[in-house]
């Protein structure tokens, strides 16, 4: 197959270009030049920017597919099918999209969040899920019966440039004590960028449509994740789980300094458990988490930067000591 892919050059665009290549497809990536541009030397490169509307390097060309990982408003989808001629479009959409977060196994007929305002192009946190529903809709509008909405959960694995699960591994490994919130059971939903592109690849492969969540198995947890992290990493890391409540008071936040941690309860109470059971009917598969870890750590050496996520080490050692101290 011909292959259009919008973006490419980084975390899950990256994944989805290295699974269709290894399939042996004929791969076009359209992108902006700026991250990652000397990636995938044997595809072809189309240079410019959707953002302003330069889709010159789009026009007159038609695709057996379009896999697009870069739409973030509707505007972005229709001027792309409508410069770009194909049978099959692909969206990579988001778990965000669903209205509400308190509710256990929402699948994927779940209520959807609608903006005040649809003409908004501003992407935050507020407006984000509901521009993906606006992104779906125009794609069914203009490609009816003919598109794929792959609403991806939380995603990990090597080259991840948010550092939302790496901070995990990549922690256990340095060693020493390590805080960790105390409800270690607390679900970990999340899914490997290669598991979701390979099976991206295979749907398009299969001419597959409709809407599928594709996030991971809800049977995770965050200690399982630290044990793993330890037995990957061999590492003899001590892990000193702190209750809330002194998280709280010692300002450690969710999220931003213990990534991926959000206390479940009220309306987070079903965050961590979103039904892939329909993904998993049309041949999603899921990889052992050891797999994910082991990749992390190895491609973690190689960047020359921080992490971009996480407690610092010295607020955690001062948190730590006063735990102790108490």
């Amino acid at each position: 197959m011909n292959i259009l892919i919008m973006g490419g050059t980084q975390f899950l665009g990256r994944a989805i270009v290295t699974a269709a290549l290894a399939s042996g497809h004929s791969v076009s990536l359209f992108h902006r030049g700026k991250t990652n541009p000397d990636l995938f030397p044997e595809a072809e490169h189309l240079i410019g920017d959707r953002k302003d509307t330069n889709l010159d390097a789009l026009k007159g060309r038609e695709f057996d597919a379009i896999i697009d990982v870069s739409a973030y408003v509707p505007r972005a989808v229709k001027e792309l099918l409508e410069t770009v001629k194909t049978n099959h479009y692909t969206l990579i959409s988001t778990i965000s999209v669903y209205k509400r977060n308190d509710l256990i196994g929402q699948n994927e007929s779940a209520e959807l969040i609608h903006l005040d305002d649809p003409t908004v192009e501003e992407v935050t946190g507020e407006t984000y899920g509901g521009l993906k529903v606006l992104c779906e809709e125009m794609a069914e509008q203009m490609m009816p019966g003919k598109t794929l909405h792959s609403r991806s959960g939380l995603i990990i694995g090597a080259h991840d440039h948010t550092d939302r699960f790496s901070y995990w591994p990549v922690r256990v490994a340095r060693g020493g004590e390590m805080l960790a919130p105390v409800d270690r059971h607390q679900p970990l939903q999340v899914i490997d960028a290669r598991d979701e592109a390979e099976w991206i690849i295979r749907s398009v492969e299969a001419n597959l449509t409709g809407v599928f969540n594709i996030a991971g198995s809800i049977s995770g947890t965050l200690g399982h994740a630290l044990e793993v992290s330890q037995a990957v990493s061999g590492s003899d890391t001590t892990i000193t789980y702190v209750p809330y409540d002194f998280l709280q008071t010692h300002e450690v936040q969710p999220w931003q300094d213990l990534p991926l941690w959000v206390p479940q309860e009220g309306d987070r109470l079903g965050f961590h458990f979103f039904s892939i059971e329909k993904a998993l009917q049309h041949g999603l598969t899921l990889r052992p988490l050891a797999d994910s870890v082991e990749q992390i750590l190895e491609w973690w050496p190689t960047q020359e930067r921080e992490l971009k996520i996480g407690i610092s080490a010295e607020k955690e050692q001062k948190v730590l000591a006063a735990w102790h101290a108490r």
